[in-house]
């Protein structure tokens, strides 16, 4: 049987990171024509897409752990024979 992957691999990852910091540099780049403007987009770009994969793994942590508690307080039901 094949193993499924359900992470997204490291160089894809960075690709995308890339196009997007860059699409996001040449948009505010074109808009404002300013150097400053870009550095400032650029960064609060990269500011937001850090702390949503910082919530990213917060709830996945979170889902994990009620996963837990909930199969650790579920009771074993009693068979009446």
């Amino acid at each position: 049987m094949a193993t499924r992957r359900t992470a997204l691999p490291l160089r894809l990852f960075c690709i995308v990171l890339a196009l997007f910091l860059c699409s996001n540099a040449l948009t505010a780049y074109f808009f404002s024509h300013s150097i400053r403007q870009v550095i400032v987009a650029t960064l609060a770009g990269w500011l937001l897409l850090q702390i949503s994969y910082f919530g990213g793994v917060l709830f996945l942590i979170w889902r994990s752990c009620r996963i837990q508690r909930v199969c650790q307080t579920e009771k074993p039901r009693k068979k009446f024979r």
